[in-house]
């Protein structure tokens, strides 16, 4: 198998003009046993994964250098959304519980991984629409309103752009104050938003239409074709999955690329299974999950051509 995803690794290495990544290599990754194998983040240093179990249960850090595997929190939903801050020190994720009534809450903690140290952000709510991320604090939005949560102590600063979800619908926080976005109507579903890097641009996907990109205002709406689960890669290129399923089960999907001028490439070989793509552009690393329990990191490097 390895011998196979090398070969198909330099072919994509001399594709055409619609070329997007140079492909180096397609390698699976070695996972500890007892630990989910679906990858939910990678740092953005690309020195390690963070996993949880098909059900999302659970959060594993999987050190990419040495294998070693440390458990962050064994909690229910700890995988939904998890996010790892940019300096790669901390993980934001969230932990489901249940009321004596049998209805579903959702806390959000954090976990500095050097000390081991668990915080609670927010308490047990049902009203978590989203969360952005920093060095400094985590920016929940809970009924609209948007909180400054800081890892270290007290954070007022709430000035970011937070982009989230609220009953189908793309919402965008700025300067603490939410409104509805969702730039395609609001009769549409809007899954996966989130800023590119320069944060003039954010990403999203609409349900059965693909992915778009739009202004922080919601203008220039542009359509980058049927793509799933959509991540900036820098702020003209995205990675993402297109997937086919028989109304039960998915039976294909590829790791895809395109650029804003429309370039597309496929980076994965249909043999695989490959979804839910997970990037770091400073380390050229893409991490992905397959159904059947595995996971592969290509290593690209962004074409040249024009």
């Amino acid at each position: 198998m390895r011998k196979v995803l090398l070969a198909f690794a330099a072919t994509l290495t001399v594709g055409g003009w619609a070329q997007v990544f140079n492909v180096a290599s397609l390698v699976p990754v070695a996972l500890p046993p007892d630990v989910g194998s679906k990858v939910v983040a990678i740092s953005g240093q690309g020195d390690f994964l963070l996993l949880t179990a098909d059900d999302n249960s659970g959060l594993t850090k999987l050190d990419l250098s040495t294998g070693k595997a440390q458990n962050i929190t064994r909690a229910a939903g700890a995988g939904y959304d998890a996010r790892v801050s940019p300096d790669g020190k901390r993980v934001v994720y969230r932990e489901n519980s249940f009321t004596s009534g049998h209805l579903r809450m959702v806390s959000l903690r954090s976990i500095n991984l050097g000390s081991g140290q668990s915080r609670e952000l927010v308490a047990p709510t049902r009203n978590l629409q989203g969360v952005g991320i920093n060095n400094q604090a985590a920016l929940p939005v809970t009924r609209g309103q948007v909180t400054a949560k800081g890892f270290e102590g007290k954070v007022s600063d709430k000035s970011g752009v937070v982009l989230s979800i609220n009953n189908r619908q793309l919402m965008i926080s700025r300067n603490g104050k939410t409104r509805n976005l969702s730039p395609n109507g609001k009769d549409k579903s809007y899954l996966w938003p989130s800023l590119s890097p320069d944060g003039t641009k954010i990403l999203y996907y609409v349900g059965a239409e693909g992915a778009f990109v739009c202004n922080l205002d919601g203008s220039n709406v542009k359509p980058l074709g049927m793509m799933r689960a959509p991540q900036w890669w820098d702020d003209a290129t995205v990675v993402g999955m297109y997937d086919q399923d028989d109304g039960e089960f998915v039976y294909a999907s590829r790791i895809v690329a395109t650029n804003l001028k429309g370039d597309k490439q496929s980076l994965t070989p249909d043999s695989l299974i490959a979804m839910y793509p997970k990037v770091s552009a400073q380390a050229g690393k893409i991490a992905f999950s397959t159904p059947d329990g595995k996971a592969y990191i290509i290593n690209v490097t962004k074409s040249q051509q024009p």
